[in-house]
């Protein structure tokens, strides 16, 4: 193989390098056999390079590529989707070292490099994912820079320099494209991550379900309001509404279990001053979305159901922005239609039958709906419930019979729950609604950030002459709860958090790893803000108040004009950059001598010596052997004497004219 094309060593090992920076964000979603065979691939080439192993054969290719495949499928069950998809293009990336020998597979494997790097995005955009995979761009461009360094045997750091200043000098043309680079749609479909775990609330609730998520340090949504930030205990976060309840779990109602005509929201009477606020969610893959009472979107996809929650027509895979405008003192529903009623009725027969049989004698005791609803609060008030994230478990069968008569410990679903079956069985409409209560203000950028511990269940029942109100049973148990979170609220048996030991909120009571923690979380906030929330509407206003009537033509000078305005500045850098040194007659005369040897047939190669060139010509055209030594050996001489001597030169100049090759001679 020519010089030319094979790999340098510097190439190779920032090849290598490379490899492994991709792949370690991918670590947890991949299987473990995935991670041997990049060790096992590197080996390989190492050893290749080294002269102790030979490239593989063409069957020993095949039986990887098919153990690849049947591994991914045995691994995720299938070859269809956006895992097994990043795992096969993984693997992949990793036998593509095994055969690479010379540069024209360096150069697919480098550029296949950056599309690998790419990949993480589908995964998640968040600030540190985004400075790392900076990071892996400059490591694959200093592998292609590397490649381009034929002389360069040993392991050179600096090159990584070069590649790094290659990368800044791009970053102002990115920003342009950012900018001005029109928002089309996909031209293909994304796989959906059907095997990524869902984040968040789930669509049916049973006893223990929320209890499980309330362990989760992960961070549901950020909030910013415009004002003032609402109090703590009325930030109540809606997301479902359940109003079936089968096999004791509880669940919401589907688009076709609701008839036609309540498919509608009724006219809803405001009060008071609504609150606007953005909300940027945390991918969940799922559909439904969160805000206070009585949200109404100000987003394009974004439905409001007869329920009063809220949900989108995509799945949310990714950071989702959207404003709402909310009015918590709204009547909801005064005028129930007798479907509504029956759904929010409905019990399953004979379960929980003490439940109901003392929600019936409490009912008939109290003399109105209103008096029946402060009874069960003061009922769970005055006896001993506890409100723990370690509830026994309760039998499938007449659950709730257990948790108000035997263990009478439970978590926030524990308490909805049973409050809704008492509601129910008094002749009561009332529902479950699962979300979020509460949240960290965080008083760098004064955002609400809500976590996954937030998650919460409470009662909505029907009044006459109010529609739905808002029932927290939770709070006649823990009151701290809802006034001042979770933490305080188990603070008695150290709960919180206990399966997260690394979680920076387990030691908010140090000072600077709080300040540290919610410094990120702003800067945080600000990218999802500015860079992941940057869509094709935004893009559209920002365009529009910059230049004012968008017209094709207006847009391409514009993109154009930013583009040249980027671009010349960095050519007129590399352009200075550049030292031409002017060439000395006395190369000149040399150079013209090996113009004429290669127009008959011996050309100088590159990274050749004047010393060598002759001892070649030398050897494969004997006639001219002394007559060009002679030549070559005066012109080293000049080309390293300070000053010139003038006797050699003109020995030079003489040795020039007698020199005179012709074809036809001997070779």
């Amino acid at each position: 193989m020519k010089m030319l094309q094979q790999v340098p060593r510097n190439a190779l090992a920032w090849i290598i390098i490379s490899m492994f920076t991709l792949l370690a964000p991918h670590a947890g979603r991949i299987p473990v056999w995935i991670m041997l065979i990049y060790l096992f691939a590197a080996l390989w080439r190492i050893q290749v390079y080294r002269g102790h192993w030979s490239f593989p054969g063409r069957w020993v290719k095949l039986v990887m590529i098919v153990s690849g495949f049947a591994g991914i499928y045995l691994s995720f069950g299938s070859l269809i989707g956006l895992e097994p998809t990043v795992a096969l293009l993984l693997t992949a990336f990793a036998l593509k070292l095994i055969e690479l020998v010379s540069r024209k597979d360096a150069y697919v494997l480098i550029f296949l490099g950056y599309f690998v790097c790419i990949t993480e995005f589908l995964f998640t955009q968040d600030l540190l994912m985004v400075l790392y995979s900076l990071l892996n761009v400059i490591i694959v461009t200093t592998a292609l820079v590397a490649l381009h360094q034929p002389g360069e045997h040993r392991f050179n750091r600096k090159t990584m320099r070069l590649a790094g200043v290659m990368v800044l000098q791009a970053m102002p043309l990115m920003l342009v494209l950012f900018f001005l680079f029109p928002r089309i749609g996909p031209l293909w479909t994304v796989p959906v991550k059907s095997h990524t775990a869902k984040t968040g609330m789930s669509d049916f609730m049973k006893p223990g379900d929320i209890s499980k998520l309330s362990q989760s340090a992960d961070v549901a949504f950020r909030v910013q309001f415009e004002g003032e930030i609402p109090v703590k205990s009325q930030l109540y976060w809606r997301g479902l509404v359940f109003s079936k309840l089968e096999e004791g779990a509880w669940s919401n109602l589907g688009y076709f279990d609701v008839p036609a005509k309540e498919r509608r929201q009724q006219e809803v009477v405001t009060k008071g001053e609504p609150l606007n606020y953005s909300i940027i969610m945390e991918p969940t893959q799922q559909n439904w979305l969160f805000g206070l009472r009585y949200a109404t979107p100000d987003r394009p996809g974004i439905l409001a159901a007869p329920d009063f929650r809220l949900y989108s027509l995509v799945m949310i895979e990714d950071e989702f922005q959207y404003q709402v405008r909310s009015w918590p003192q709204a009547q909801l529903e005064t005028d129930l239609s007798d479907w509504r009623r029956e759904v929010e009725l409905r019990l399953p027969d004979n379960d929980n039958q003490r439940t109901r049989q003392f929600a019936s004698t409490l009912r008939a005791q109290a003399g109105s709906d209103e008096a029946f609803v402060d009874a069960v609060l003061q009922h769970f008030n005055r006896e001993p419930f506890v409100y723990t994230l370690q509830p026994p478990l309760l039998p499938d069968v007449d659950g709730m019979d257990v948790f108000m008569f035997d263990s009478r410990r439970g978590f926030c679903e524990h308490y909805a729950y049973a409050f809704t079956v008492m509601m129910r069985a008094a002749g009561i409409p009332a529902r479950v609604v699962a979300g979020y209560q509460g949240g960290e203000i965080n008083p760098v950028n004064k955002t609400v950030i809500v976590h996954q511990f937030d998650a919460h269940a409470w009662a909505e029942v029907w009044l006459p002459e109010e529609g739905w109100v808002r029932v927290d049973p939770t709070a006649s148990v823990a009151p701290q709860r809802i006034e001042m979170g979770l933490e305080e609220a188990v603070a008695a048996e150290g709960t919180f958090l206990s399966d997260s030991p690394l979680s920076p909120l387990r030691y908010r009571s140090i000072r600077w790893i709080n300040q540290l923690r919610l410094r990120y979380d702003a800067l945080t906030y600000q990218w999802q803000s500015w860079v992941v929330g940057f869509d094709g509407q935004v893009q559209f206003q920002l365009l529009r108040d910059v230049f004012g009537e968008i017209s094709a033509g207006r847009f391409a000078a514009a993109l154009i004009g930013t583009w040249a305005l980027v671009l010349l500045p960095v050519a007129i850098s590399l352009l200075r950059r550049r030292e031409i040194r002017p060439q000395r007659p006395l190369d000149r005369e040399y150079l013209k001598v090996c113009e004429r040897l290669a127009n008959l047939g011996y050309p100088r190669q590159a990274g050749e010596s004047a010393a060598d060139y002759a001892a070649r010509i030398s050897r494969e055209c004997p006639d001219w052997a002394e007559s060009f030594n002679r030549l070559t050996g005066l012109y080293t001489e000049l080309a390293y004497q300070a000053p010139v001597n003038a006797a050699s030169e003109q020995q030079f100049h003489q040795a020039l004219r007698q020199f005179r090759p012709r074809k036809g001679r001997e070779r």
